[in-house]
Protein backbone atom coordinates (compact mmCIF):
# COMPACT_ATOMS: atom_id res chain seq x y z
CA UNK A 1 0.00 0.00 0.00
CA UNK A 2 2.76 2.49 0.84
CA UNK A 3 4.12 1.91 -2.96
CA UNK A 4 0.56 3.49 -3.89
CA UNK A 5 1.74 6.71 -2.30
CA UNK A 6 5.45 6.53 -2.42
CA UNK A 7 5.48 9.63 -4.65
CA UNK A 8 3.52 11.36 -2.94
CA UNK A 9 5.09 10.97 0.04
CA UNK A 10 8.48 12.23 -1.43
CA UNK A 11 6.95 15.23 -2.81
CA UNK A 12 5.63 15.98 0.25
CA UNK A 13 8.85 15.61 1.92
CA UNK A 14 10.48 17.71 -0.43
CA UNK A 15 8.25 20.13 -0.48
CA UNK A 16 8.22 20.46 3.51
CA UNK A 17 12.01 20.66 3.42
CA UNK A 18 12.30 23.26 0.93
CA UNK A 19 9.53 25.81 2.83
CA UNK A 20 11.52 24.70 6.20
CA UNK A 21 14.92 25.61 4.64
CA UNK A 22 13.58 28.86 3.47
CA UNK A 23 11.29 30.18 5.98
CA UNK A 24 12.08 32.55 8.20
CA UNK A 25 13.07 31.14 11.94
CA UNK A 26 12.88 33.57 14.21
CA UNK A 27 10.99 33.32 17.11
CA UNK A 28 12.02 29.47 17.65
CA UNK A 29 14.78 28.74 20.75
CA UNK A 30 18.17 29.14 20.02
CA UNK A 31 20.25 25.46 20.16
CA UNK A 32 23.39 26.77 21.75
CA UNK A 33 25.34 23.24 20.73
CA UNK A 34 28.12 24.33 18.33
CA UNK A 35 27.14 22.93 14.51
CA UNK A 36 24.06 20.78 15.94
CA UNK A 37 22.10 22.07 12.45
CA UNK A 38 24.15 19.57 10.79
CA UNK A 39 23.11 16.75 12.35
CA UNK A 40 19.49 18.31 11.28
CA UNK A 41 20.82 18.53 7.42
CA UNK A 42 22.56 14.94 7.97
CA UNK A 43 18.88 13.30 9.00
CA UNK A 44 17.10 15.85 6.70
CA UNK A 45 19.14 15.18 3.51
CA UNK A 46 19.31 11.26 4.65
CA UNK A 47 15.52 11.26 4.50
CA UNK A 48 15.23 13.08 0.78
CA UNK A 49 17.82 10.37 -0.51
CA UNK A 50 15.45 7.52 0.77
CA UNK A 51 12.30 8.86 0.39
CA UNK A 52 13.42 9.47 -4.00
CA UNK A 53 14.93 5.93 -3.88
CA UNK A 54 11.76 4.59 -2.84
CA UNK A 55 9.63 6.46 -4.97
CA UNK A 56 11.87 5.45 -7.78
CA UNK A 57 12.40 1.95 -6.77
CA UNK A 58 9.52 0.72 -5.50
CA UNK A 59 6.74 2.79 -6.75
CA UNK A 60 8.39 3.33 -10.69
CA UNK A 61 10.06 0.29 -10.57
CA UNK A 62 13.16 1.69 -11.70
CA UNK A 63 16.48 -0.54 -11.62
CA UNK A 64 18.17 -0.76 -8.11
CA UNK A 65 21.52 0.63 -9.01
CA UNK A 66 20.03 3.64 -11.19
CA UNK A 67 17.71 4.42 -8.60
CA UNK A 68 19.77 5.06 -6.03
CA UNK A 69 22.64 6.91 -8.45
CA UNK A 70 19.44 9.56 -9.32
CA UNK A 71 18.17 9.93 -5.67
CA UNK A 72 21.38 10.47 -4.40
CA UNK A 73 22.62 13.14 -6.89
CA UNK A 74 18.80 14.77 -7.27
CA UNK A 75 19.12 14.83 -3.25
CA UNK A 76 22.59 16.11 -3.51
CA UNK A 77 22.04 18.77 -6.03
CA UNK A 78 18.69 20.11 -4.19
CA UNK A 79 20.68 20.58 -0.92
CA UNK A 80 23.21 22.44 -2.57
CA UNK A 81 20.28 25.00 -4.46
CA UNK A 82 19.22 25.18 -1.41
CA UNK A 83 21.77 26.45 0.02
CA UNK A 84 22.01 28.77 -2.86
CA UNK A 85 19.09 29.99 -2.83
CA UNK A 86 19.21 30.64 1.17
CA UNK A 87 21.94 33.20 0.78
CA UNK A 88 19.72 35.08 -2.38
CA UNK A 89 16.56 34.96 -1.16
CA UNK A 90 16.34 35.41 2.69
CA UNK A 91 17.77 37.85 5.17
CA UNK A 92 18.17 35.55 8.17
CA UNK A 93 19.69 32.32 6.55
CA UNK A 94 23.15 32.00 5.13
CA UNK A 95 24.57 29.90 2.54
CA UNK A 96 26.97 27.22 4.41
CA UNK A 97 29.42 25.02 2.30
CA UNK A 98 29.26 22.83 5.78
CA UNK A 99 25.75 22.27 5.37
CA UNK A 100 26.37 21.16 2.09
CA UNK A 101 28.87 19.01 3.35
CA UNK A 102 26.47 17.42 6.55
CA UNK A 103 23.40 17.26 3.32
CA UNK A 104 26.30 14.97 0.84
CA UNK A 105 27.22 12.80 3.80
CA UNK A 106 23.45 12.17 5.38
CA UNK A 107 22.97 11.17 1.42
CA UNK A 108 26.16 8.90 1.21
CA UNK A 109 25.17 7.07 4.16
CA UNK A 110 21.68 6.17 3.28
CA UNK A 111 23.54 4.87 -0.22
CA UNK A 112 25.73 2.73 2.02
CA UNK A 113 22.94 1.23 4.04
CA UNK A 114 21.46 1.04 0.86
CA UNK A 115 23.78 -1.29 -0.49
CA UNK A 116 24.65 -3.41 2.48
CA UNK A 117 21.02 -4.15 2.60
CA UNK A 118 20.94 -5.19 -0.57
CA UNK A 119 23.75 -7.63 -0.24
CA UNK A 120 22.14 -8.73 2.58
CA UNK A 121 18.66 -9.72 0.75
CA UNK A 122 17.80 -12.85 0.59
CA UNK A 123 17.59 -13.96 -3.05
CA UNK A 124 13.77 -15.83 -3.49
Amino acid sequence: MLRKYAFGITLCYTTALTIASLIHVSGLPEINYSNTDKIFHFIAYSGLSWFWFQALYNKFKWPFNKALLVSAIVSVIFGIIIEALQGMLTNTRVADNNDILANTLGVGITVVVLLLFKKTEVKK
